[in-house]
Parts: structure tokens; sequence; C-alpha cells
């Protein structure tokens, strides 16, 4: 029996989105490409994507997984939420589903309008794709399970990435993995399966706001090889590019659209000021 989901969407609430609205953005018509590049493997990079366009992340020429963080360009204290965004829609998502940001701001920052990996579905191991789950490899991890620094990692390359925009690596946080199949095993422990992306396969999302974005093409390629333990291999021959375009929607499609307002509650978590 299936147990139903803790937040539930009522009509005309944030967790409600107009999928007509979003789909006549995923048409594509009348876009207009802005900016493209590719990402190499095991490298980062931050850009951003303006309120009103539309970032596509596709795979070039093999599977490949992309840790992804966001936040608002001009206050990086607001920034992609994984946790809450796991909560109020799904430990994997896709189309439709939304980028929350931390508190005390809580709206969405991004939503999904396109995702060609969207009916991968289940596997027979109970994977799915675009993680939640999970978070970022990073080095210090890596020195505790193996003895060994190491600088080849999505945080470190995250970390790299933001640098030139003023931001640290305090700043990084749990990410969304990109392409990634993962789930839970029977002992509700952590898993990563093969990538299953093939050339040409993409994902979107549209930008509710000004956003610094950035990618790490993961050092583990396609996760189809194991990354620690007694089996460890070295993936490089599993990593591949990822491409990076960013489109602006056409503006008589945005006609009716308005940027997410804050949260609305006062903040005040029940201080009150005394005076003597």
């Amino acid at each position: 029996m299936s147990v139903q989901a803790a937040y539930q969407a009522t009509a005309g609430s944030p967790l409600d989105v107009d999928r007509e609205f979003y789909g006549r953005i995923a048409s594509g018509a009348g876009r207009v490409l802005t900016e493209q590049f590719t990402i190499p493997i095991r490298s980062g990079r931050a850009w951003k994507v303006p309120a009103g366009h539309v970032c596509r992340i596709l795979t070039v020429d093999g599977p490949q997984v992309g840790d992804l963080n966001l936040w608002s360009f001009d206050n990086p204290r607001e920034r992609f939420w994984a946790a809450r965004t796991r909560q109020l829609h799904a430990a994997h998502v896709t189309t439709y589903d939304r980028f929350w940001s931390t508190l005390p701001y809580l709206r969405p920052l991004a939503t999904i309008v396109a995702d060609t990996l969207e009916n991968y579905g289940v596997d027979k191991e109970g994977g799915r794709v675009h993680d939640t789950l999970g978070t970022r490899c990073d080095p210090y991890v890596n020195r505790m399970l193996t003895g060994i620094d190491d600088d080849v990692h999505c945080h470190s390359n995250l970390t790299r990435a933001i640098l030139p925009y003023g931001l640290t690596e305090f700043d990084v946080h749990d990410v969304l993995n990109v392409f990634q199949c993962t789930g839970l095993n029977e002992n509700d422990q952590y898993f990563m399966k093969a990538c299953p992306a093939t050339p040409g396969d993409y994902f979107e999302f549209f930008a509710e706001t000004d956003l610094l974005v950035a990618l790490s093409t993961c050092p583990g390629g396609d996760l189809s090889v194991p990354l620690w333990g007694p089996d460890a291999q070295d993936p490089l021959e599993f990593c591949h590019p990822i491409g990076i375009e960013v489109h602006r929607v056409d503006q008589g499609i945005l006609d009716e659209w308005t940027e997410p307002k804050f949260a609305a509650y006062s903040g005040q978590h029940g201080l009150r000021y005394v005076n003597d």
C-alpha cells in the first residue's frame, strides 16, 4: 500500500506548478541562445543565468555525472536547499520539480522544464536519476577513507569555480547530482550506479531569479566503476565533458510571469524585545 507524501500541493500554491506555462518555455519557441560552452572532464565552472532564461545541461560524447550548485546571484546567502527540495518534491527530481532556496528566503530559485531521462523511472535495483540523496565527492572523505590527499573532487572543482565571484569553500553546498543514478538498498544504504545518459541527453531549468550556477564534471565520470573499497578503480577513461547552453526565453511567454517572492513568515521566531 502506498504511503501519502508528507507535503501535498494545494491549488494555487507554489507546489502547484503551472504546467502549461512551463510547457511553453520547454517548447523552445522564440528562444535565443545567449551563451554556450563545454566544461572539460574533472573540472568545474560557474556562470550567471539571468532571470527569465533557461539553462540546459547536456551530455556531449558520453555518459557523465555533474554536481550542480545554485545561488541567488545578488545574495549568495540564498542558495539551493537540497534537503527541503527532497521533501517538497522527491529524492530524485525531474520536469516541473523546483529548486528551493534556504531559510529565511524559501522560494523557488528555478523550475525544471525539460528532462530527456524523465521516463527512466525505477530500475530493477531501485535506481533513479537526478539525485538529491547524496552530495558531492570531496577530498576530506577521500583522505579519511584512503589516507591520500587528492584535489580531484567535485567539492574542490566547485570551490575553484566560484572563486572569481568572491565565494569560497564555505559557500559550496549540497548538490543536485545531474544524470546520476542512485538509490537506497535493502539496508537503507546509499548506492550509485552507472549513469544511463547517452550523448545528447539534457536537463533544463528555468531561472526564477538571477542565478549564479556552478557545475563540476564529476571525476568519477559515469560512476560505472567502484571509487572506494578493495575493488576501487581509476575511472579516468569513463570521464566525459558536459555542455552548457543558456537561452533567453521569448518575452511574450513571460508577460504574466513574476519573480517568486520570499517566504511570507515574519521571522520573529517568538522572540520579543523587552525594555528595562
